[in-house]
């Protein structure tokens, strides 16, 4: 039976079997005596994107009283729920993406916290994920920006956009006339300053669904 620990480009925690190529955690959101999550689904600001390995260290997930380990497709899909590159296990990235947050956005180089709040105002809209419109035309996002049509998830890349699902991309199509911004604001401006997400080998490899 799959842990609730896997998280969509919605910001939506679910039980999959999928677990995907990223780690990342919100705070402590779970009871470690049942392995399940509690009602709420954050209890930090700093919601972050981690590796799955790190210097050998292994843990059993969701099992003690610390941070609750979440999974996610690839980078696109945890930015789009909202998270940013850990400054401890991904620090590399983690630079990278706030040079290019500094000069997407037009600001000095931002502090983690200040990033943090800016995504926390961002992604939400009370409890729900907060959509957004789109800052032009679907082609012309930056590669890893996601988008919402119809309930659906949609990558942009290379000017197509691709659908979104748990065990990865299909081929591209598309995108209705009703769809949404996903990704945050800011963190779109970041990656059209030049962040590369990690993205999932499917984009590269075709649809994965069955024609």
């Amino acid at each position: 039976m799959p842990l609730q620990n896997r998280v969509t480009p919605f910001g939506e925690i679910l039980a999959l079997p999928e677990r995907g190529l990223l780690m990342g955690n919100r705070g402590i959101i779970h009871d470690p005596a049942t392995r399940t999550l509690l009602a709420r689904r954050w209890t930090t600001k700093a919601w972050i994107i981690c590796l799955c390995e790190f210097k050998g260290v292994r843990r059993q997930v969701m099992a003690t009283r610390s941070w609750t380990e979440l999974f996610f497709l690839d980078e696109a899909t945890a930015l789009a729920a909202g998270h940013r590159p850990c400054f401890f296990c991904r620090r590399e990235a983690a630079e990278r993406f706030r040079a290019c947050w500094a000069e997407g956005n037009g600001v000095a180089r931002p502090s983690a916290p200040a990033m943090d709040a800016a995504l926390h105002a961002e992604r939400l809209d009370a409890k729900a994920k907060r959509l957004h419109p789109l800052p032009g035309a679907a082609g012309t996002l930056p590669d890893g920006t996601m988008l919402a049509a119809g309930g659906a998830a949609f990558l942009a890349s290379g000017g197509k956009t691709y659908p979104w699902s748990p065990a990865g991309y299909g081929a591209a199509q598309d995108l209705p006339r009703d769809a949404k911004l996903l990704t945050p604001p800011s963190t779109v401006r970041a990656l059209g300053a030049g962040y590369r997400p990690v993205l999932h080998p499917s984009l590269a490899a075709g649809s994965i669904f069955p024609s």
